[in-house]
């Protein structure tokens, strides 16, 4: 039988002088020629195509490989720690540092950030002007001062965080910086909530909720002298303690949204006081701290 002579394009051998490069679908293949060896304008034009092509798959395995690895832990920042009259540029300083140290150590942090005062100042003044809101409305004033607080923590965290501030949490979040800057996103979501959600996204089983309070209690300390502190408890026990609904006025330690979906993730809520950020530093390391964990 008669074979077909192959040329030596055909069977994918260079020209004299050339070097072979498989391309990325496997079967295509580019010849690199050496400076004697003058191409045509489709070969130029081909050759520069996929070497970008190339590159650019190269950069995305990297990219995917290094935040595949990274192992993240969510921080959802009570917005009057920020803001609790002024801004607390003590407490930033001390967030900063715990973070940044815990990042050379190699983990990886989401950081939402709340409203704050700057969130109720302004709900304040709308309601004194109009008498009254709508709740869509007073949410909107809340989200958008969580994305100012959440632009300020971004600045400071400047070298390390991703360029965008996150918006959505249901997106893929995964990317090659060690920190990622969330806020609000839409009415009807706390930035408990979204904290929640983003851990869900990136697989973070600790989610940690700095507030102004030192543990959850029995009831309202303030209220009742009897109120115990709880250092551990379940996710069906604290859900018995805290109100079903949530509204953006709502006085909880965990928004009971937020909770539900934390219970059905399984996920592990640590309660800590963010003006004491040596016991968030603690429970990040693995050491006794001061707080409840919210966990089974």
């Amino acid at each position: 039988m008669a074979h077909k002579k192959e040329s030596v394009e055909e069977r994918g051998v260079p020209p004299k002088g050339g070097v072979t490069m498989l391309a990325p679908n496997g079967r295509k293949k580019f010849h690199f020629f050496r400076p004697h060896h003058v191409m045509s304008p489709s070969q130029s034009v081909a050759l520069l195509v996929e070497g970008r092509r190339m590159k650019g798959a190269v950069k995305l395995c990297m990219r995917f490989s290094r935040a595949k690895k990274r192992e993240y832990i969510v921080v959802s920042v009570g917005g009057s720690l920020i803001v609790p009259d002024g801004i607390d540029t003590a407490f930033l300083e001390r967030l900063h540092s715990v973070i940044l140290a815990h990042v050379e150590r190699g983990l990886s942090f989401y950081i939402v950030a709340g409203g704050g005062m700057t969130a109720r100042s302004y709900q304040r003044a709308a309601e004194e002007v109009r008498g009254d809101l709508d709740p869509e409305d007073v949410d909107w004033l809340g989200i958008h001062s969580t994305r100012l607080n959440a632009h300020l923590l971004r600045t400071l965290f400047k070298e390390q965080a991703q360029k965008n501030i996150v918006k959505n949490p249901t997106r893929d979040l995964r990317g090659a910086d060690a920190i990622i800057i969330g806020a609000g996103w839409r009415p009807g979501w706390s930035t408990d909530y979204c904290a929640v959600m983003a851990a869900k996204q990136l697989g973070a089983k600790r989610l940690v909720n700095l507030s102004n309070i030192d543990y959850v209690y029995t009831a309202d300390p303030r209220k009742d002298p009897s109120a115990q502190k709880i250092e551990r408890i379940s996710w069906t026990d604290f859900r018995a303690l805290i109100p079903k609904d949530w509204d953006p006025g709502l006085s909880s330690p965990f928004d009971p949204v937020a909770s539900k979906m934390a219970q059905e993730l399984k996920m592990e809520v640590a309660i800590v006081n963010g003006k004491k950020i040596d016991e968030f530093d603690n429970y990040v390391s693995g050491k006794p701290f001061m707080g409840t964990v919210i966990t089974g």
